[in-house]
């Protein structure tokens, strides 16, 4: 691995931007920031370098970083900026800034033309050593702030260096946003600190675009030209890739040595066909209360099902309720929550770890359904299994109070029939127990994405929002006729 002051350290569409040369970068923009003042700086950038030296700086300069995503509405950028503290602002130009009465500074930053919003603020009292400050949720005004330090971001970077060290990766491709704590820790500084290089692209040259679109065309394309060995994905973008290399009679490039599925429940199905293009996945499991990715599956200790085993940095368990718990690398707490965070923190997962040590996530205790018949059902477990069939791309699965189970999915494609989906039920329910059975399915109205509101920014599911979008389809009302005879 060569961490020679000339090697590169990213690859961007401009050009390769060496290890000294990101370094200077780092240097000067954190010596800038520290001239103005700054105590909390927030970044609201597509996937660039700027983004990169701009989290660097701040750590670097001991200020507390908030990234925002760039499908943020103005005004979830407005509650994040005053919940926060925020007193700089790092935008691209042109972004609708909630900031009325901000200074505005032009600023040059690897190579890109943005802007530096600067506001006196009342600071905000932040939990002792805050580093980055993530939220979780990109769908309401007022989104969760998790509250992370360096230290721990730092622990989640060695665990996976050094379970990764086998593997020799070299180039890592971002496919995800870099404000998703996945990427910025997994993507970004674990590679860096083993001397790797990331390739830092737009979003829409991996195929992204907003934040609902996905174009398996464009990452095959970018995969191609960049032969990464390692990627990060979200479950629906390796089945729609996966998909798209079945339909097109192609592969992926044989330079991947691993591609990380991360952010919710793969199953065993979807990561076998994608290993049969070509696609090397592997499904982990990590929240932002922990710093991101707790444990994984890797060449040569691999569970199909399972989200692998603990990384080096991180401690599991299953608590009496049969909830997971993990220790290790914990948030300093919440934005504006005064309580302490525990020793072990619990997930609100439920699972298992098996005799070999890998851990089994079964669902969300919240989640679990009570059927009107009284049973018990994970809907994470039935929706696995939906997104496992032929044209499935996303899948929500309702019943509490039902007497039986019903749907909402989203295909992969606009071109799959009522038909098709209803084969896929079908499949599904094949596998299930008939109280875990679909009964009644909706073609969903939008998309499962923070820019319709239906999911995180990591891609789970807005339940509640979901239901209420697809009431009247789900549930059928049924008419008291003895109240309308009277």
């Amino acid at each position: 691995m060569n961490h020679a002051p000339s090697s590169a350290a990213l690859c961007t569409p401009d050009g390769v931007i060496t290890r000294v040369e990101l370094d200077t970068m780092v240097q000067a923009l954190a010596l800038q920031l520290a001239a103005e003042g700054t105590r909390v700086l927030a970044t609201w950038l597509d996937n660039g370098p700027a983004w990169i030296v701009a989290d660097l700086a701040a750590a670097n300069g001991g200020l507390v970083h908030v990234p925002l995503p760039v499908f943020f509405t103005p005004t979830q950028v407005g509650h994040a900026l005053q919940a926060a503290g925020v007193d700089t602002l790092l935008a691209a130009n042109g972004m609708p800034i909630p900031w009325p009465g901000a200074s505005v500074q032009p600023i040059q930053l690897a190579g890109s033309a943005l802007t530096l919003h600067r506001r006196d603020v009342e600071p905000v009292r932040l939990p002792l050593h805050t580093g980055k400050i993530t939220f979780t949720s990109g769908t309401t005004g007022t989104p969760k702030g998790v509250c992370l330090s360096n230290t721990a971001m730092q622990q989640v970077a060695a665990g996976l260096a050094e379970a990764l060290a086998p593997l020799a990766i070299e180039r890592h491709l971002c496919a995800l946003p870099l404000p998703v704590l996945l990427e910025n820790i997994a993507g970004v500084l674990a590679p860096l600190s083993q001397g790797a290089a990331c390739t830092v692209l737009p979003l829409e040259q991996v195929g992204l675009s907003g934040s609902s679109r996905f174009d398996p065309a464009r990452l095959q394309a970018a995969v191609l030209a960049h032969q990464p060995h390692s990627m990060i994905l979200l479950p629906q973008m390796l089945r729609a890739w996966t998909l798209w290399l079945q339909h097109t009679h192609q592969r992926a490039p044989a330079s991947l040595r691993m591609v990380a599925v991360g952010g919710a429940a793969v199953g065993a199905a979807t990561l076998l066909a994608a290993r049969a293009v070509g696609i090397p996945a592997f499904e982990g499991y990590g929240l932002s209360e922990g710093a991101s990715v707790q444990t994984l599956n890797l060449p040569g200790a691999d569970r199909p099902g399972s989200a692998g085993r603990p990384l080096p940095h991180s401690r599991v368990r299953v608590n009496a309720q049969g909830e997971l718990e993990i220790a290790g690398s914990l948030m300093t707490g919440y934005l504006g929550a005064p309580e302490a965070v525990p020793a072990w923190w619990p997930t609100g997962d439920l699972g298992h770890i098996d005799s070999d040590g890998f851990v089994h996530v079964m669902g969300r205790s919240k989640h679990v359904l009570i059927t009107s018949f009284g049973r018990n059902v994970s809907p994470e477990w039935v929706e696995t299994t939906l997104c496992s069939q032929a044209g499935v791309a996303q899948a929500v699965v309702f019943g509490d109070a039902q007497p039986a189970l019903s749907a909402v999915l989203w295909p992969l494609t606009s071109e799959v029939t009522e038909a098709q989906l209803q084969a896929a039920v079908d499949a599904a329910n094949q596998a299930l127990p008939d109280y875990a059975r679909v009964v009644r399915w909706v073609r969903a109205r939008a998309a499962f994405q923070p820019g319709t509101g239906l999911s995180t920014a990591n891609g789970r599911p807005q339940r509640s929002a979901i239901e209420t979008l697809h009431a009247d389809a789900l549930f059928e009302t049924t008419v008291d006729t003895t109240a309308a005879v009277a």
